[in-house]
């Protein structure tokens, strides 16, 4: 079992590297398999009390913590990479240690200078060592307002606001999960030196406008095409800042004397449309998905959909039932199920973007 610390655990990218090592640990204990790593988060609490401790016996560390914005933003980097390599030394440790970056590091500015030589520090520290260079990271839980462009237009989107864009503005955009696999792959293949995961390039007003021709199929029911990578990870950033304030999702319902009828779903590429029953008493699911876009739609009797996510105990429940359909949309790193809590079977409508591949499921097991 590889030992493998995060700084800035909490952060989007810490989040998103931790949330794919226990992806890696799911599925190898789905297997019977021994889980691959032992994964050590470390927020900032830790910097200021035990850090060493924590970092007994590890192989590898992934250094996300740092300060983007602010007065003391020349001078904290610096000092937390000097706290970390302090805490290494003490420990006894001199881990593999891969370093998030800026291509910022290359200009004279309070940031970019801070950036330099917090990686300076850490480089003549660790006989091994990776600087990640990296663009501007979006992904699902990304804080909006708050040094994150696509974050804060998606946020825009949902609460009916108009963003400030600057015409010349551009941002070269790569996705949390991604660089979080570049990072992890550093480890485990043992790459020393730069590496510089590569970003979409785009002017911010391009950005804004696929955006917001997302919103408006969504607000229509309609799922895009998403056969091109950026665009899924891009929707699902977008999506997942619906839950849980826009959730349920209400269907258009149209009745005469014949009963009802509603659309489920639109749109989409190859997507994957199936029904299940569920026994009075039973549970589904339990499980999450990396990238995989899904509904959920109960179309008979009464259950409660739960969602958690994932490496937190944040959970929220949502009561469904035939007798007034609603979509729940699941969303990457955050696992659910649902639970039939009426006397009869629940019938539950599923549609996802992509169809089923068994050789590549895109499903971890890990109860809500």
């Amino acid at each position: 079992m590889k030992r493998i610390a995060i700084t800035g655990a909490k952060g989007l990218l810490g989040w998103h590297s931790a949330a794919h090592l226990h992806a890696a640990n799911c599925g190898a204990r789905f297997n019977g398999d021994e889980a691959p790593y032992d994964i050590i988060q470390i927020d900032h609490a830790a910097f200021d009390d035990g850090l060493s401790e924590r970092l007994h016996g590890v192989d590898a560390i992934l250094h996300f913590a740092g300060v983007n914005r602010g007065d003391d933003v020349e001078t904290a980097n610096p000092e937390i990479a000097q706290k970390l390599v302090d805490a290494c030394a003490k420990a006894q440790i001199n881990p593999h240690i891969v370093y998030a970056n800026s291509s910022h590091a290359a200009y004279d500015t309070p940031y970019g200078n801070a950036k330099r030589i917090a990686g300076e520090i850490l480089s003549q520290y660790a006989n091994r060592y990776t600087n990640m260079i990296l663009p501007h990271i979006f992904g699902e839980c990304a804080r909006p307002h708050y040094n994150n462009v696509t974050a804060t237009l998606i946020d825009c989107l949902w609460n009916d606001k108009t963003p400030e864009i600057n015409p010349e503005g551009r941002v070269n955009l790569l996705h949390a999960g991604a660089a979080a696999d570049s990072a992890i792959d550093a480890i485990l293949t043992e790459t020393m030196g730069d590496i510089a995961p590569k970003g979409r390039d785009m002017s911010i007003h391009d950005l804004y406008e696929k955006l917001s021709h997302f919103h408006a199929l969504y607000q229509d029911n309609i799922f895009p095409n998403l056969s091109d990578d950026f665009d899924l990870a891009l929707f699902n950033s977008y999506r997942s800042a619906a839950f849980p304030h826009h959730y349920p999702k209400a269907m258009k319902i149209n009745s005469d004397h014949r009963g009802t009828l509603f659309e489920s779903a639109k749109g989409g590429n190859a997507s994957h449309t199936f029904l299940s029953t569920t026994a009075p008493g039973k549970i589904r699911g339990d499980h999450f998905h990396l990238g995989l876009v899904e509904r959920f739609l109960v179309v008979s009797g009464e259950a409660i959909i739960r969602i958690r996510k994932v490496l937190t105990d944040e959970v929220h429940e949502f009561h469904v039932s035939g007798d007034t359909p609603v979509a729940i949309d699941q969303i990457p790193l955050h696992t659910h199920n649902i639970e039939n809590i009426g006397d009869e079977d629940v019938i539950t409508f599923f549609w996802a973007h992509s169809i089923f591949d068994p050789s590549n499921p895109d499903t971890y097991a890990d109860p809500v």
